[in-house]
């Protein structure tokens, strides 16, 4: 299969990178900086670039069978400017799945189900400005005609993988407080592999 990695050099992307390298499949990257990415592989292509280039997209779109972004906010707007270019080029190329990672802010809230946890008394974060951007791409691809699945993982610390967590459509599972990095990847990136999830977010926990 031939994977497109963005957020490649970041903490959870890196790990997925690895897991799909693992299984034989070709990677695809797009990165700012290929000098962070230190894997020598014949199935891997980095190629420099920006998300938020249109043209750069297009070009790292081609021959893809499925997107996985691991984009951050990065405290910026680069997940709400890039998602736009990202569903454009592989509408035009005829790429149907997308696995992005998202935030449990962005899951329904169990105490206001009409509001997401981060709008409701359920989130504890002071600032909410990360997930009103995962809102937004949350808002792009539902509206879309890809098919989609928003990981939405709580606190992330790194931490070595513990193989065993619980995932729950739409809400993030109950008493869920961390998952680590290498977990969430691994999930993520099973994900290639399965319909469980279409046009649906999932909350990930311990």
């Amino acid at each position: 299969m031939n994977i497109l990695i963005l957020g490649a050099t970041g903490r959870v992307g890196g790990q997925i990178v690895n897991y799909a390298l693992h299984d034989r499949h070709h990677v695809t990257a797009l990165v700012r900086t290929p000098e962070k990415i230190q894997i020598n592989n014949e199935n891997l292509t980095i190629i420099r670039g920006n998300v938020l280039n249109k043209e750069d997209i297009v070009r790292a779109m081609h021959g893809i069978d499925v997107v996985i972004s691991a984009l951050n906010t990065d405290g910026a707007t680069t997940l709400s400017e890039s998602m736009p270019h990202i569903i454009e080029a592989m509408e035009n190329e005829g790429i149907q799945r997308i696995i992005t990672i998202g935030t449990a802010g962005i899951l329904q809230s169990r105490t206001t189900p009409n509001l997401l946890r981060y709008q409701s008394s359920e989130s504890k974060r002071k600032s909410t400005r990360a997930a009103e951007e995962h809102h937004k791409v949350y808002d792009m691809l539902k509206q879309s005609t890809l098919e989609w699945t928003i990981v939405c993982p709580t606190y992330l610390p790194d931490g070595e993988s513990l193989g065993e967590y619980r995932v729950e459509r739409d809400f993030l599972p109950v008493g869920g407080v961390k998952i680590y990095v290498s977990d969430t990847a691994e999930f993520t990136y099973k994900q290639i592999e399965s319909n469980n999830y279409i046009k649906s977010r999932v909350g990930i926990a311990y």
